[in-house]
């Protein structure tokens, strides 16, 4: 798996071409919902003072997202605000502060941020949840695989109730515990061993 990253983490990361030259800033990530992944992202100037651009950057234009910046091959991918806005919503929007249910009606918690593959794909991977005391009353914040598709339900994201077993107590751990939530969904995929509470397998 590549890098994994909050998606409010991206946010005011520079936009640097290929060449060096920094045109932007990220100023916010959308996200398709339905999709379950990062389509573009608006951005900003570079200036203190600098508002929004009308131009925004798809996440198919995007060469590489490191931790400083997001490198794009030049300013010619950039495109209409419109246009990206459209291919999904704002990641601030109605998904940060979300219930997070299971599809067995378990309530997990709340949304406090998206957790984005930092590789080409854009996907969103699973989310950092503000736990509920009757799920984990010893961590106030978990991170959950999302599933194979992002079920939406009314107002609650809903993930699958073996995502529940496959948490993690930080981002650095939560790598493989996606690998192994999506490896038993797999034919002759692994079943690794949940972590337990310290984080360990």
């Amino acid at each position: 798996m590549t890098g994994l990253a909050l998606a409010s983490e991206l946010t005011k990361r520079e936009v640097v071409t290929l060449s060096g030259e920094a045109v932007a800033r990220i100023k916010d990530t959308v996200f398709d919902a339905g999709a379950g992944r990062i389509t573009g992202f608006t951005l900003s100037g570079r200036g203190l003072l600098a508002g929004p651009l009308k131009r925004s950057l798809p996440f198919s234009g995007v060469h590489a997202v490191g931790p400083a910046a997001v490198m794009i091959p030049s300013e010619a991918v950039l495109e209409d605000r419109k246009a990206v806005m459209r291919s999904g919503g704002s990641a601030s929007g109605g998904v940060i502060g979300a219930p997070v249910l299971t599809d067995e009606g378990t309530e997990i918690g709340t949304v406090r941020d998206l957790v984005v593959e930092t590789g080409t794909s854009g996907r969103v991977v699973g989310f950092e949840v503000a736990a509920n005391a009757h799920f984990d009353p010893e961590r106030r914040k978990v991170f959950i695989p999302r599933g194979q598709t992002l079920a939406v339900s009314g107002e609650a994201l809903v993930v699958p109730v073996s995502a529940s077993h496959f948490v993690a107590a930080d981002l650095p751990s939560f790598g493989g515990q996606v690998e192994a939530f999506e490896a038993q969904g797999r034919p002759g995929g692994t079943h690794a061993a949940p972590l337990d509470e310290g984080g360990r397998a």
